[in-house]
């Protein structure tokens, strides 16, 4: 499989349930050096998830929030959920490839639990749903 290549801008995130259904996420992406550096520096809130990637290491120094980080490796398996109040240092994931960011709590709701597969459709915005 080749290497996953995105474009900064918006986009939808699928995370796939094991019954096949997704709940659908907006999503911000950031593949750029500029966005994944600012990433959600500055905000009180943010609607939906931030893709960082390449990524496999995130900060929070800075940050107005606390924020739930999915640590998603090359074929977007989620390896590891990890909570993160403002001000501290993530340790880097090897096999991590890429990054998901979004408000604290929000990703059990979402299903984003180690083991389950993400997929990201670019261009297309929404609102958090089931199908």
């Amino acid at each position: 499989m080749g290497r996953r290549r995105w474009r900064d801008g918006v986009g939808t995130l699928v995370v796939v349930g094991p019954d096949g259904e997704g709940v659908r996420v907006p999503l911000e992406i950031a593949s750029s050096y500029r966005a994944r550096t600012k990433g959600l520096l500055g905000r009180d809130s943010v609607e939906g998830a931030m893709l960082l990637s390449p990524a496999n290491s995130v900060h929070t120094f800075r940050m107005r929030m606390a924020i739930d980080v999915a640590y998603l490796d090359r074929r977007l398996a989620v390896i590891a959920v990890r909570t993160m109040p403002p001000g501290r240092l993530g340790l880097p994931r090897l096999r991590a490839r890429h990054v998901l960011e979004a408000q604290a709590g929000v990703m059990g709701e979402w299903g984003v639990r180690v083991g389950a597969r993400v997929e990201v459709v670019e261009g297309s915005g929404g609102s958090a749903s089931r199908p």
